[in-house]
Order: structure tokens, then C-alpha cells, then sequence
């Protein structure tokens, strides 16, 4: 019985002694998981809002945290083309660099296929200008619509988009370093309102960087789609995000249906975090992959009064930003 305990020692003092080498080996050498999988750096896109440019604006956004802003450049705002002076240009980035605040985008909504030519032309002209504006600012995106004929099929429509923005914007965006990219609002002038929009218009579109998604969760859940898995899907070509809400009024939708024999109102958009979008999901889609560009809240939610005094975003707007910064710092660093 003793030597069998003396045995039994031997073997457990060699096995500890064999354990203690390989944790040494281990603690040693980075392991080959690790290896495989090196950690994410920290993720911290830029949060902003989307106003038309005024100083008032900008230093709400600087004060109330904001590392991001966009600005509206319709025909109507004081960025449209032939609107303001290169040197007032200029002092714009200036006062933007000075406050440390990232514009993301110039916002514009055209029909850039418009079967009309004098207004096809219009538009082209336009958006050929702001883009000149996007590379003076040193702004990388123009967030647009693709544009749409309904006369046409959509690979006809395709192919038409294709070949206005290659003769009539892409030698810009590469002269300027900027990036067109589709908001997938269903009632503008656009078919890019969501994957099967986007396989016809990349496909016929090729390998170019000169287009991408301006990513709104909240018009995919107005219109019953998955905005989670189109997120996946054509995450490589997200290169803006807007963040918006829609709240679905069930009860109304009870009653009407999506298409209402009388007008009917089933449906709002809203400041985040006070609709129907899993902003945990979303976000998570976008963390996974390291994206860092902007995201910018789209206020249109009329529970906050949103509205201008001049180009000053008035009370009820500043209030809705505010709710939705204070919801999203849940989620994402600011």
C-alpha cells in the first residue's frame, strides 16, 4: 500500500510539473486565438445632426456634443451654387476646423434622371455645383437620391443612372474626393430604396467608389422591411448613416391597412429611440465591421416642433436633438 502511494505521488508531482510547462509556454506566446481574432480598436463613429449652415447651428452642435454635422444644400439654403463666395466658403471650414466639428455631408434632393431636360439639366447642373462646394469644405459626401423615370423598367433606370452620373459626376468626384450616396427615401425620386434597388444599380454601376448608401434604418421599417440584415448585406458600401425613428401607429393600421381608401396617417418618423428600430441591432452591425464615418440624427418628428427662425434651427428642434443625443449615448460613445 505504501509503494503504491509513493507511485501515486511521483505521477502527480511529474503531471503538476508537466502542467505548470505548458502554462508557462502558454502565458509565454500569444495564443493562436488570439492571433486569429486581434481586438477591435475602440469604436467611436462621429454623432451629428443635419441642419441648414448657419454659426448659430454649428455652436449648438459644438455645445452640446456633437462631433458631427450635415448641411442642406437645396436650391432654396445658402449653400446652393452661387450662393456664397469662395472666401465665405473657406471661412466656413475654417470655423468648422476650429471647433474640432466633422461635416459629413451637403444634403440634396433631385431627380438626377428627370425624363424632363430642362429639368434633368437643372438638377445636373446643381449637383455638379455642390459637389465643387463638398471639395472646397473638404466634405466627402453629397447625400442624394439616385434619381427615377417610371416610364422606364429598372434596369433601364439603371442603366440610365449610370450613365448620367458617369458623364456628369464622376469626373467631379474624383477631382474633389467626394462620394455620392443614396438615402433610401421611398416616396423621392429614387429606386435605391433598398436591396433590390441597390443589386441593379451597383451591378450596373461596376466597380466604382465614387457611390454608396447613406444608411436610414428608418425607412426600411415604413416600408416592412429588415433594415438589420440589408445593413449586413451592403455594409461594405454604408459611407453615411442617418439616424431616424418610425413609430408604426398600430392602431390605425388596424383599421386602414398601408394603403388607406382615405388618407390616414399609420405611420411618423421620430426622433431615436422613440419608435419601432432596435437600435442595439443596428449599431451592432455597424461595430462589428469598425465603421467610423458619421451619423447624423435626421430630425423630422413634428412631437418636438421642428422648424427655423431664418437658418437658425428654432427651440422645439434643439429640444428633439437633445433627446435623441441622450438616448444614443446609451449605445455609442460620443
Amino acid at each position: 500500500m505504501l509503494s503504491t502511494r509513493r507511485s501515486f505521488a511521483r505521477r502527480s508531482i511529474a503531471g503538476a510539473a508537466t502542467l505548470a510547462g505548458a502554462a508557462a509556454q502558454f502565458a509565454s506566446a500569444p495564443s493562436a486565438l488570439a492571433q486569429r481574432t486581434p481586438r477591435p480598436p475602440m469604436w467611436r463613429p462621429k454623432v451629428g445632426i443635419l441642419v441648414n449652415y448657419s454659426p448659430a447651428n454649428v455652436a449648438f452642435a459644438k455645445e452640446e456634443g456633437f462631433t458631427s454635422i450635415g448641411f442642406w444644400a437645396q436650391n432654396n439654403t445658402n449653400l446652393a451654387p452661387g450662393k456664397m463666395t469662395d472666401a465665405q466658403l473657406d471661412k466656413i471650414k475654417a470655423d468648422l476646423k476650429a471647433v474640432n466639428l466633422h461635416c459629413s455631408v451637403l444634403g440634396v434632393t433631385a431627380n438626377h434622371i428627370d425624363p424632363d431636360p430642362a429639368k434633368r439639366k437643372a438638377v445636373n447642373d446643381h449637383t455638379a455645383g455642390v459637389i465643387e462646394i463638398a471639395g472646397r469644405l473638404g466634405v466627402p459626401h453629397i447625400g442624394t437620391m439616385s434619381g427615377k423615370d417610371p416610364a422606364k423598367n429598372l434596369a433601364a433606370q439603371a442603366d440610365e443612372i449610370k450613365r448620367v452620373y458617369e458623364e456628369k459626376y464622376f469626373p467631379l468626384c474624383e477631382k474633389h474626393n467626394v462620394k455620392l450616396v443614396w438615402e433610401p427615401w421611398p416616396e423621392g425620386p429614387n429606386v435605391a430604396t433598398g436591396p433590390v434597388g441597390y443589386e441593379a444599380l451597383f451591378k450596373a454601376l461596376g466597380d466604382t467608389n465614387h457611390v454608396g448608401i447613406q444608411f436610414d434604418p428608418s425607412h426600411y421599417i415604413r416600408q416592412w422591411m429588415d433594415p438589420y440584415q440589408a445593413a449586413r448585406d451592403w455594409v461594405s458600401k454604408i459611407y453615411d448613416v442617418h439616424l431616424k425613428d418610425t413609430e408604426i401607429k398600430y392602431q390605425v393600421l388596424a383599421k386602414t391597412g398601408i394603403n388607406p381608401p382615405a388618407p390616414a396617417s399609420w405611420f411618423r418618423y421620430r426622433i431615436p429611440g422613440q419608435g419601432q428600430i432596435d437600435w442595439p441591432k443596428f449599431f451592432t452591425v455597424l461595430q462589428d465591421v469598425g465603421y467610423a464615418g458619421a451619423m447624423n440624427i435626421e430630425h423630422e418628428d413634428d412631437t418636438y416642433r421642428p422648424g427655423y427662425v431664418g437658418d437658425d434651427i428654432n427651440d422645439g428642434y434643439k429640444t428633439g436633438f437633445r433627446v435623441g443625443l441622450r438616448f444614443l449615448k446609451q449605445y455609442v460613445p460620443v
